[in-house]
């Protein structure tokens, strides 16, 4: 399956180090411009379950993911659903080692029914144009994520 919208960028750290700031999933809001944190239900790992929190402004909802992809180090991917189990989108974190540190690519695909897209997602999230707000927000996240790089990097 190809991605709807792919961006990268190089980090001057590990992939491992990478690797446990995308898999925290309660400090994940300090990356991301609309997610606000999680939680596993499950122990981490291929299967596993968690729950996602979100925030447009004033609106806030959360959804049940599930881990497709769990691959230390590499891979980190997980389908989102709605509370009412259908699946709206997969993201995606692969990491690949460099000289210097390693690439971060953040992929999302989106997955949902025109119905989700149309009606159910704009409603929630109070985004029309979810695919134009992704590419800001995967941008976003990692912008965050290299300027952690650098700090942990320089200390």
């Amino acid at each position: 399956m190809k991605p709807t919208i792919s961006r990268a960028v190089d980090v001057p750290i590990d992939a491992g180090t990478v690797w446990s700031w995308v898999t925290d999933l309660p400090r994940m809001g300090e990356l991301s411009p609309e997610n606000i944190g999680g939680r596993w239900l499950d122990e981490p790992g291929p299967g596993a379950r968690f729950r996602g929190r979100n925030r447009n402004g004033d609106l806030r909802w959360w959804t049940r993911v599930k881990v497709v992809a769990f691959e230390e180090h590499r891979r980190f991917a997980f389908d989102v659903r709605t509370p009412f189990g259908s699946r709206v989108s997969r993201w995606e974190y692969v990491l690949t080692p460099t000289a210097a540190g390693c690439r971060v690519t953040e992929n999302w695909y989106r997955i949902g029914s025109w119905v989700v897209r149309k009606f159910m997602g704009p409603r929630v999230t109070g985004r029309a144009d979810r695919p134009g707000y992704n590419v800001r927000s995967i941008e976003h996240t990692l912008a965050a994520l290299k300027a952690r790089a650098a700090e942990h990097a320089a200390a």
